[in-house]
């Protein structure tokens, strides 16, 4: 099942693709959430919901052009989760990039590097990122996958960990490098407004199959800059899940940012950072396309 929330009308809805357009849960169902994160609160018995009203057939699809597309969850409830550093070509690139301060020299971790970005970070697919929030001209993409998490806990297992997933996203963590390195943590280099881009659809896990063999692609301005597999992660989604689990009670709605491969900016001689004008589109097979300009 794929889900997003639109906007239409200054309201926000929450829908459900199929092959004939997005089709808004309220209209299959009065009864049914009016938001994604409350979907997905609601559990396995919720998607059963909303797959029984689909079988109807009753609710007709919104029509093209009347709708505008947002995040699938427009304001997490928490800050979202990150992994650093957590393919090693890139952790190789940014730590001969001068810019990492984060490990004492060490290129690949022994340990998941987490951190977190803002929920006012947020923006959706086709919004502008706004370069002026990085007054140093160093702005980069970081093309990632996002795990969206279901059923919450705490000390979570590795065997266990793909039974807490509701879907996946994709996420595209926007970084100012000269703040990350100048206050020597993470927070506050990924956590301006609209540097988190997401969307365009949570996919439920059930309808990708092998995660692992899901292909990531960056381009900017129609130009190859990544290209990786999920199965090249230094630590893999159970590891990430049992690791954040264990100090942190998970919740539904939690959203996990696994990492970017290599050929972010800074790793190019010269860096090639983004600049007003530039097009940033992150593509994870069988989620889609987050598209964004920038300004």
């Amino acid at each position: 099942m794929r889900l997003v929330t639109l906007q239409a009308d200054n309201r926000q809805i929450a829908a459900v693709e199929t092959a004939e357009g997005p089709v808004a849960l309220t209209e299959l169902d009065g009864d049914l959430p009016g938001t994604i994160l409350d979907v997905i609160r609601g559990g396995p018995t919720m998607l059963e919901r909303i797959a029984a009203a689909l079988k109807t057939g009753a609710a007709q699809p919104l029509a093209e052009g009347s709708y505008r597309l947002l995040a699938p969850i427009p304001r997490p409830a928490k800050n979202i989760f990150c992994v650093g550093k957590n393919y090693v070509e890139h952790a190789k690139e940014f730590q001969d990039s001068g810019f990492d301060q984060s490990s004492g020299g060490q290129e690949v971790p022994d340990l998941p590097i987490v951190f977190t970005k803002a929920p006012t970070s947020v923006i959706g697919p086709g919004a502008e990122v706004i370069a002026a929030h990085d007054a140093d001209g160093t702005l980069d993409y970081e093309g990632e996958l996002g795990v969206v998490i279901g059923q919450g806990g705490r000390g979570i297992s590795k065997q266990d960990a793909y039974a807490h997933v509701f879907g996946y996203t994709v996420i595209n963590d926007i970084t100012a490098r000269k703040a990350q390195n100048a206050h020597k943590q993470w927070f506050l280099g990924k956590s301006c407004d609209t540097f988190c881009p997401m969307g365009p659809a949570i996919v439920t896990a059930d309808e990708l199959g092998e995660v692992t063999e899901m292909r990531l692609t960056t381009h900017v301005n129609g130009e190859l800059r990544q290209d990786a597999v999920v199965r090249d992660l230094i630590f893999d989604i159970p590891t990430i899940i049992e690791t954040i689990s264990r100090a942190i009670t998970l919740e539904p709605g939690d959203i996990i940012a696994t990492g970017t491969p290599v050929g972010v900016a800074l790793g190019f001689t010269p860096p090639k950072f983004l600049k007003p004008g530039d097009e940033v589109a992150v593509e994870i097979s069988g989620i889609g396309v987050l598209r964004n300009p920038v300004v």
